[in-house]
């Protein structure tokens, strides 16, 4: 197996080309409130991303990724982006860095492929990157998000309580972490 190939999904770099489906993801505001985003993103500003997205994450400290999957045995070159995953706050002196994932389309949530793609990051960011601990950040009612990171082993280990306000309401948030040892 590839580094960061499974039978079902790869992970790649994003290309110029992702700019229309980033553009669609960026902006549905129904992930607005798990992103952080308040307001929607130019066309322009995802193109100036886009143009640093190569830079080394050692010098960008993120490292933002397509999901693509896999057609059938037949067309193994044939792919289709259905998220984006991500490493952030990259920090090589600590060996850490937040890890987020977006499975854009809800018809394909659930399928395990979000769960195929963590785990490839993960093996990434501590095989090659060689990082001591990934974290990330869960509202506890994403109950679907908590699942898919605790069964990959992150355990929460604080609340920070009314940490994000959206829709007029104060919302906890969860931080869960997982040490390579």
């Amino acid at each position: 197996m590839e580094l960061l190939k499974s039978d079902n999904i790869s992970l790649r770099a994003i290309e110029p080309a992702d700019i229309d489906i980033l553009f669609d993801w960026e902006n549905d505001t129904s992930i607005w409130m798990v992103s952080g985003t308040i307001a929607p993103f130019s066309r322009f500003v995802l193109e100036q991303y886009l143009a640093s997205a190569h830079l080394d994450i050692y010098a960008h400290k993120q490292l933002r990724l397509v999901i693509d999957l896999l057609n059938d045995e037949e067309n193994p070159d044939e792919t289709i982006p259905i998220g984006f995953i991500d490493l952030f706050d990259f920090d090589p002196k600590n060996k850490r860095a937040g890890i987020g994932i977006l499975i854009g389309d809800n018809e394909l949530r659930g399928k395990g492929y979000g769960a195929q793609a963590l785990q490839l990051l993960i093996n990434y960011a501590f095989k090659t990157l060689d990082l001591h601990q990934l974290y990330c950040n869960i509202t506890p009612d994403n109950e679907p998000s908590l699942h898919l990171f605790k069964k990959l082993g992150f355990e929460i280990t604080g609340l920070k309580q009314d940490w994000n306000l959206y829709d007029n309401k104060w919302h906890d948030e969860y931080t869960l972490q997982l040490i390579n040892k």
